[in-house]
């Protein structure tokens, strides 16, 4: 356990000491697909690191319907402010979207671990403080940019520059719904691209045609410049007005 929570950024200056005490602490949990880690409104006494497959953060509205704010990928870390709060609740549920192996870290003595080592702390808030500036970002990119554009950046994020394909690693829905996107909006921002011959799409296998295009539908001049792409944590579906 203690090389998998070395691996974690939030995680990985921490000393051998520290290590082995959130070790002490912690848990290991497997989900199922589909199965929920907490829901909005729970007690949040734990933060957590993922091992392998998906996690899913979304909030539900009064009308059931689901808005996805994060999807989670294996060496991140999520629910970890929450520990600086008194009485804490998590804002969002979760929810495995693939079997999915994970380790939950006692929240309570890690703030105390850090309230006892002023270097940790600033460990601690400078990574979460990189969070912050991811956030503002995506603001931007919500405000900013139009349905296919949020499309264009999120492919250019994912695929590696030397490479042409990339295999969708969550559902078509949960992916519109993560870039504030209807299903619908979605599927025509695909089609877009697709007639324009910048994309290639069968099922869930994307083949970019043109990166060059594709970088200016994302309204940029490369794809090193690519920031954050997703959207914050209180945007909704109604924000994709922008096509």
């Amino acid at each position: 356990m203690i090389d998998e929570l070395r691996s974690a950024a939030l995680l990985s200056r921490l000393s051998p000491e520290q290590l082995q005490r959130v070790a002490r602490h912690a848990l290991r949990m497997r989900l199922e697909e589909g199965q929920w880690l907490f829901s909005q409104g729970d007690p949040a006494e734990r933060f957590y690191l993922l091992c392998s497959g998906q996690i899913k953060l979304f909030r539900l509205s009064s009308d059931g319907g689901e808005k996805v704010i994060e999807i989670v990928s294996p060496g991140e870390t999520f629910a970890e402010a929450l520990m600086f709060l008194n009485a804490p609740r998590y804002p969002v549920c979760a929810a495995a979207l693939d079997p999915t192996e994970l380790i939950s870290i006692d929240a309570g003595d890690f703030a105390a671990m850090v309230r006892g080592s002023v270097d940790t702390c600033f460990l601690l808030l400078g990574g979460l403080s990189q969070r912050l500036r991811g956030l503002i970002g995506e603001i931007d990119n919500l405000t900013l940019h139009t349905a296919t554009s949020r499309l264009a950046r999120y492919l250019l994020v994912k695929l590696p520059s030397n490479r042409r394909a990339l295999e969708l690693d969550v559902r078509k829905g949960v992916l519109a719904s993560r870039l504030s996107i209807k299903p619908e909006t979605f599927s025509r921002a695909v089609k877009q691209l697709s007639d324009q011959s910048v994309i290639e799409v069968h099922g869930s296998h994307f083949t970019v045609l043109d990166r060059e295009a594709l970088a200016d539908l994302a309204d940029l001049a490369s794809a090193e410049e690519l920031g954050p792409v997703l959207c914050p944590p209180d945007a909704t579906a109604a924000g994709d007005g922008k096509e």
